[in-house]
């Protein structure tokens, strides 16, 4: 692994494997105790939807005391090998102090999100967030059922059209949806509605709980 710091607040790490190269921007503290994990769809990529959304999130919530990893997969359109990738970054984190997690995915990431999700308990990760998913992947969404699930989705996506998002809420038994009027898949122009309801979102869903707290939709 090689580290370079490009800029305030952000790290470029490579980490070399015998299954390719994982590349990984890490905005934050890397002692962060929450840190949010995001990744592309099936082709990969390390910016997101709209308007370089995860770019954004991670300078705004580094700002917060809160770190954020957008991560590039060693083998796009691979979903176990891409499954891993999440995994392995979010142990990565954990070694460095990350304690909560929510995992971020968008269209075939957002499958490669909940699977993620659905190895770990819901105190390690309460919360995941998929912006137009599809819904091959997440058969099994079941299992975070017990956590915090936000979707968002354009209804005028002509690749993966809102079912897709609808049909994963059902498996979970769980989730808000929110559809964006006028959004396409990359889900334009809806960038700036989606940050601000993440900035608003994503720290309350990773502050510490006590024990008696809920974990999910049903926290207040």
């Amino acid at each position: 692994m090689q580290t370079v710091p490009v800029g305030e607040d952000l790290d470029h790490l490579e980490l070399f494997t015998m299954g390719g190269l994982l590349s990984i921007l890490w905005h934050g503290a890397a002692d962060a105790e929450e840190v949010v994990v995001a990744v592309g769809g099936a082709a990969g990529g390390l910016l997101g939807p709209h308007d370089g959304l995860y770019h954004r999130l991670g300078v705004a919530l580094a700002a917060e005391g809160r770190g954020l990893l957008r991560m590039s997969y060693r083998r796009p359109n691979d979903l176990d090998a891409c499954v891993h990738d999440m995994l392995a970054t979010m142990e990565l984190a954990g070694r460095h102090g990350g304690r909560r997690f929510a995992a971020l995915g968008h269209s075939f990431g957002g499958a490669v999100a909940v699977q993620a999700a659905a190895h770990l308990a819901a105190e390690v990760v309460p919360a995941v967030v998929t912006f137009a998913t599809q819904s091959a992947g997440c058969e099994r969404a079941d299992l975070i059922g017990d956590r915090d699930l936000l979707m968002f989705h354009g209804d005028a996506d002509v690749i993966l059209p809102p079912m897709a998002s609808e049909m994963v809420r059902m498996i979970a038994g769980t989730g808000e949806l929110v559809l964006l009027p006028g959004a396409d898949h990359l889900l334009r122009p809806a960038g700036p509605v989606m940050l601000a309801r993440l900035l608003e979102h994503l720290p309350a869903v990773l502050a510490p709980r006590a024990a008696s707290d809920p974990v999910g939709p049903d926290a207040q």
